[in-house]
């Protein structure tokens, strides 16, 4: 676990908020049509619906989510020309750990 790059990840409010979106994603984003059945419900969100609902550009969500998925926060599954992307929850867990131990 990387400390420096999730703190840097967290440092932005709309990463945090992306992040808080995927903790639930059948509350914040409609159904992921393109995802075979046996991923479904596995948390995938597909970029452009991240995109979306956040307002920004696609260049710059997609910047965000890098940023996260270098921090180990977020995974990336690719299927056919979209990309999805999960939180990392054994990370945020450790993360979690760390702050309440160490901090």
């Amino acid at each position: 676990m990387n400390v420096e790059k999730i703190f840097k990840a967290l440092s932005n409010p709309l990463r945090v908020q992306i992040l808080y979106w995927l903790k639930d994603p059948k509350i914040h984003f409609p159904p992921m049509e393109h995802l075979p059945d046996d991923q479904k419900g596995k948390g995938y969100v597909c970029v452009s619906v991240i995109q979306e609902k956040s307002g920004i550009t696609q260049s710059t969500i997609s910047q965000y989510l890098q940023i996260m998925k270098e921090a180990d926060l977020l995974r990336s599954h690719r299927i056919g020309q979209w990309t999805y992307y999960q939180r990392n929850e054994k990370i945020i867990l450790e993360f979690a750990e760390y702050i309440k131990k160490d901090l």
